[in-house]
């Protein structure tokens, strides 16, 4: 719909430019909108963003839950254009957000899986180090679980961000919000490890000098390969488990927290935003929970 796409392009510009997020969270943003011109269309509905009323929005919920999409999908599409029409606001564009009534489909909180400390041992040792690209396998791998980075994170991880004196790394998140995650003795000697024996004697790409993870080309990794290093692991192994890079930022927080390690502690070096979503970790076992309570209540 034509009378959209300015105001679309005003909110993709606001997303980049004063949110600063990643390609893939504005393109999640704006294919939420997409979706409500999408029923405008559909209902013969021709109407302005500043025209929709609350009750145009709820029968727009109502198409997307007869379309069979998911109440975790419906949910997260309610959620970008709750984030159109803010921007809206902030732009005096219309004088009412229509969303703020607009309920959400409730969601329970889907636990994120994850590995035993067994399970990251056995994939970590079925690395050959002996294959191209196993020492630098070793070391992401152990940077991935040690200090339970966002796949995006460690392919962008620099040399000039490594303060292994200090034990810590800087990394780039999500908004480009910088952050400082302590990382272990094993991480830290795997990735000397690949410094010394691998990457000082490759031909790097330029613009790649800095780059600490490089393909046998002397670039940056890409996402997808590291998605497909771990899918090979899991392979290898014979793991009946759904692994990817995310899993082991996953088991990274589980065992943190399952260790009794502080909730406000985990969130800061996940780089989370809010506490809530770090509380999702707290999916402790109940003998886990029991023992806690037995150990340290006063009336146990």
């Amino acid at each position: 719909m034509k009378e959209w796409q300015s105001y679309i392009n005003g909110f993709k510009a606001y997303l980049q430019l004063e949110k600063s997020l990643s390609p893939n969270s504005v393109e999640a943003y704006i294919h939420d909108v997409d979706k409500l011109t999408q029923f405008l269309s559909a209902v013969n509905l021709s109407i302005s963003p500043e025209k929709i009323s609350l009750g145009n929005l709820q029968d727009f919920l109502k198409w997307i839950h007869e379309l069979g999409i998911a109440a975790r999908t419906q949910a997260r599409i309610i959620s970008g254009l709750k984030a159109f029409y803010k921007y809206m606001l902030l732009e005096n564009l219309v004088q009412q957000d229509p969303t703020e009534m607009l309920e959400a489909p409730k969601v329970g909180r889907k636990l994120p899986a994850f590995l035993s400390i067994e399970e990251i041992d056995l994939l970590i040792g079925a690395i050959g180090l002996s294959k191209p690209g196993g020492e630098r396998n070793k070391a992401m791998l152990e940077t991935l679980y040690g200090c339970g980075l966002r796949v995006s994170e460690l392919i962008n991880l620099r040399i000039s961000d490594l303060f292994f004196d200090e034990g810590f790394i800087r990394v780039t998140g999500k908004g480009n919000k910088e952050r400082l995650v302590p990382i272990g003795n094993t991480a830290q000697k795997f990735i000397m490890i690949y410094l010394q024996t691998v990457r000082n004697l490759m031909l790097l790409k330029r613009g790649n000098e800095d780059v600490l993870f490089l393909n046998r080309r002397g670039a940056k990794l890409s996402r997808v390969m590291v998605f497909t290093i771990i899918k090979d692991l899991v392979a290898k192994t014979g793991l009946k488990k759904n692994i990817s890079p995310h899993t082991f930022r996953h088991s990274f927080a589980t065992h943190l927290v399952e260790g009794g390690a502080d909730l406000r502690a985990v969130q800061e070096m996940l780089g989370h935003e809010s506490i809530t979503t770090t509380e999702i970790y707290t999916h402790l076992d109940r003998s886990y929970l029991r023992s806690t309570i037995i150990q340290f209540h006063p009336r146990s």
